[in-house]
Order: structure tokens, then sequence, then C-alpha cells
């Protein structure tokens, strides 16, 4: 009987410990359940692979997705202008053949710096100014008014804009005129900083016998520049006449003979005469100013102002070295010609030089091959207005661009042409480049 009793008691206890372990299982916390259901199996050529080229459709690693609108037919991706007022710029490509260049709203082009062009290597920028036959500028054309040849091929323009570039400016001062020329030139330097606007930068530069920076680029209305033109004002060059008579033509003597020969004109009882050579380095000026503009932003026009008569000698740089670097680095000359080189009759006679003597015109060849211009003004009030003249004419320039079918490798020069579809008209530009691996304009 106890027997049974402990049989029954055995089976009793192996049904109730598994319902307790079934209990105690369904009240466990965060227990996996039954009822989740499994992860999909990949099937071949369908099922979830197909979602998850769904979800890819139309991203690029490290671009980001883009919208079917932003997709033309031939699949070129358009990058979205930026909005008004944004610090982004707008990406402008060049444009496909058969199609007219890019041409910034009004007041969108370069002074308000809202975009970035970014072209190959061998992209060209040509500022043109057009005259008519009374000497006004001419505004109002568009890029069907233009056509431009390089090398005697004509260019297909890829971009256009009548919007005026803000300016650096290196302004250089000769400082040999003679007294009564520097004189107008100190005085006209007043009404230099009403010609240039808030965003134009200058530096300034003199030379006589050697080339000194007076100051750095600075703003054009700042009070450094104003304190650096007063600073610059130089009494100028007196024009001595050497003399043979008188007390002072000989220096000191004893008993008859001289003390120091260094000091007289005398050799041997015979008059020397002795007549200081004249130094004037403008080669020289041109190209320091030039080293200095070509690190200043390709987004700003580069110019130099030179207030001369043009005279030249005694200069470490040539001609040519000055011309090919300024036209390598998209440099143009401006001026106002002042002194006996300002007058009709001897500003004329200037143009033919004297072998063994200076250069008496090398100023206007500057402006010519790099497609400036040159004022020539005799009075104080003139040479003021010059100022602001020169100015106007270079902010109401038009800019066209084109892709150079020559490649970039070609170091040779490249001859420019620009011809205006309207009669009556004169166009002024550089006339040609050197070329240069920059990718950026």
């Amino acid at each position: 009987m106890v027997r049974q009793g402990v049989v029954l008691l055995i089976c009793l206890l192996c049904v109730a410990v598994p319902a307790v372990q079934a209990q105690d299982s369904q009240q466990t916390p965060n227990a996996p359940s039954s009822n989740v259901p499994a992860a999909p199996t990949p099937q071949p050529g369908g099922g979830s692979s197909d979602s998850l080229r769904g979800l890819l459709q139309g991203v690029t690693p490290g671009a980001g997705s883009r919208s079917s609108s932003s997709t033309d037919n031939s699949g070129d991706q358009t990058n979205a202008a930026a909005p008004n007022g944004s610090a982004a710029s707008q990406q402008q490509e060049a444009p496909a053949a058969g199609q007219g260049p890019v041409v910034p709203s009004k007041g969108e082009g370069p002074s308000t710096a809202s975009y970035t062009i970014r072209t190959r290597t061998n992209f060209v920028l040509v500022p043109v100014t057009v005259k008519d036959s009374k000497g006004q500028l001419v505004s109002g054309l568009t890029w069907h008014d233009f056509q431009l040849y390089e090398n005697g091929v004509e260019q297909r323009l890829t971009f256009f804009t009548e919007d005026p570039f803000p300016l650096s400016v290196a302004f250089i001062i000769d400082q040999s005129l003679s007294a009564d020329t520097m004189k107008k030139v100190n005085d006209a330097l007043n009404g230099l900083q009403g010609a240039f606007a808030p965003y134009d930068e200058v530096a300034v530069y003199t030379y006589a016998s050697h080339v000194n920076q007076a100051t750095g680029f600075t703003g054009a209305q700042s009070e450094r520049l104003t304190a650096t033109l007063d600073r610059v004002k130089s009494p100028g060059r007196y024009m001595e006449v050497p003399s043979n008579t008188g007390a002072f033509v000989e220096g000191p003597t004893i008993n008859g003979r001289m003390v120091d020969p260094n000091t007289t004109p005398q050799h041997n009882g015979n008059y020397v005469q002795i007549i200081p050579k004249e130094v004037h380095v403008l080669n020289d000026a041109i190209f320091r100013a030039a080293t200095d503009l070509a690190q200043r932003s390709k987004g700003r026009r580069r110019l130099i102002y030179v207030i001369s008569d043009g005279k030249n000698q005694g200069s470490k740089v040539s001609y040519k070295e000055v011309v090919r670097y300024l036209l390598t680095n998209q440099i143009a000359v401006y001026g106002t010609l002042v002194g006996d080189s300002a007058t009709p009759i001897l500003g004329f006679l200037d143009r033919f030089h004297i072998p063994m003597q200076m250069n008496d015109d090398i100023l206007p060849k500057y402006a010519a091959v790099t497609g400036g211009a040159l004022d020539a003004e005799l009075s104080r009030n003139a040479i003021e207005r010059s100022f602001g003249r020169i100015t106007e004419q270079v902010r109401d320039q038009y800019t066209l661009g084109y892709n150079s079918h020559i490649s970039v490798l070609d170091s040779r020069f490249r001859k420019i042409e620009v011809r205006v579809l309207r009669p009556n008209l004169k166009v002024s530009a550089k006339q040609g480049y050197y070329p240069t691996a920059t990718a950026t304009q």
C-alpha cells in the first residue's frame, strides 16, 4: 500500500512540473514570441532584391538622390540655382554646341559675385570696349552683335555679360616729371578716389630712378589710400641747364691748380660738358605692379593705371618681357599722358624713336597691345577728369568668353580680333594672349 502511494506521488509530480515550467515561460518579459514572422528568403531575380533596387534608384554614392525634373533626355544632370540672397554660388556650365553663350541675368553679373564659371583650361575672357564715331561709349549690344576670331578662326561664344567687374587697380605715378607738371598731377590726385567704387581696391606705386610701392591693395574709399596719395606728392624734377661760365664753373684752386680735378668740367684747358643722364624706369614700374596684380582674384578686372609722360630709360626689364607677362595674366594698361608728350606737336614727334636715345612713346604701345586706353591732358582739371573717364570706360565694357580651339599645351602667342556687326562702331580689345593652364575663371 505504501508502495502504491509512493508511485502515485511520483506520477503526480511528473505531470505537475512541465505545466509549471510552461506557465513561467509565458510570464517571462522579452521572451521571443512564436507568432513573429520569419525573415523572407531572397529569391533569384525578384522578391526583396527588387525592392532594394527600387530604393537605390537614382542615388549616386556621395551625391544623393536626384529627381526626374533635374535630368534631361540625354541624362545630363544640372545644378539647381541658388536662391536669391543665399551664399551658395550658381554653377553654370559651358553651353553645348548650337546653343547661345551663358548670359547672366541683369544685376547678377561679376559685381555681385553671385556665380562661378568652371571651364576647361582653354577658356578665354576678352573685355571689349565699343565706341561710336564721336567717341561715345555704346551700350545695349547683345552677344549676337559680336564676332570673335582667334588666329583667324571664328570662335563660338560661350559666355557674355555687360555687367561691370570689381576692379583691382595698380596706380603708378611718375615722379621724374618736371616741377610744373608734377604740381598739376599732385593737385589732381585729390580727385582720384571719386573715380572708384567702394568694392574696388587700389595699390599705389611711384618711380623715377627706381620703383617704390607706397601701399599694397586697399579699399578705394579707405582713409589709408587718402593718406598714401598725400604722402607720395613729389616736387618733381627741375630742368637745370649746364653752364661753362661763372664763379662756380670750377672747384677751388691753390696757386692756379685744381684741388679736386673731379669737381670741374675743365680737362687740359678744354671745357668738357657734363650733362646728367635721365633715368625713367617705366618698364620696371609696370612689371612690378603686374607681378602684384597677378596674385589678385580672377573674379576682378585687373588693370594698371599710369600717370606719366611715357618716357622710358634705364629699365632692367625689356618691353617685350613686360608685354608677355601682361597678356599672360590678363592685365590691361590705362593711363593719363602728361607733360610735353600730351601736346599735339611734341606728342606726335615722340612716336619716332631716335636710336641710342630714350623711348618717348612706350606708354601708348602698352595701352594698345593690352586693350587699354590713354588720355592726353595738360591742365590740372583735365587730368582729374581723365580719372573718371577712364574708369567709366572700364565699367562699361562687354566681356566675351569662349573655349579656344587650340590645345592649352601650345604656349605660343594667339592673336585675337573682335568685330561688331553694326556700322560706324569702333571696337577696342587686347590684341592677343599667351595661354596658361588655369582651370577656373
